[in-house]
């Protein structure tokens, strides 16, 4: 349906040898529409903190996809959101094969309606569950996707 890409540049820096302590972890990633994001391993990996991880960028992909199908779908069931806001939280730890991996990750969406209609508990949880079935990337990888 549908085709997706990033190109990453990579140089190594030449003031220092290329050690496995030494040699840098930034890089660039570069988007179909000429975006380009500074990115680095996570500092525990021996990256730059200021900035993004790919670790960090799979748990924020993985949020934003949830978060795009929500509010589709609440559009469709005719309830209006003025604000979503999630502060999701992605465990790297090792996998049922003993390999580290994002495992799990846990959703905390905090959403603002507006209107007259206003979603009970029970719609507000059906709504996430729908999300979650629809989002590509939940139905992408194995790691596991809660909402809290």
């Amino acid at each position: 349906m549908s085709e997706h890409t990033a190109t990453l540049t990579w140089n190594r820096n030449t003031d220092a040898d290329f050690t496995y302590q030494t040699y840098t972890r930034d890089h660039d990633w570069t988007f179909e529409n000429n975006a380009t994001l500074r990115v680095s391993a996570a500092k525990e990996f021996l990256g730059n903190p200021d900035c993004v991880d790919p670790e960090a960028a799979f748990v924020a992909s993985l949020a934003s996809c949830h978060m795009l199908t929500f509010l589709a779908i609440a559009c469709k069931k005719r309830f209006t959101v003025e604000s979503y806001t999630d502060r999701a939280i992605g465990h790297l730890e090792p996998g049922p094969n003993g390999k580290l991996a994002i495992t799990r990750i846990t959703l905390h969406p905090k959403i603002e309606f507006s209107g007259e209609k206003q979603p009970t508990s029970e719609q507000l949880a059906q709504l996430h569950e729908v999300a979650h079935q629809e989002c590509f990337l939940a139905n992408s990888v194995t790691t596991k996707i809660t909402v809290e």
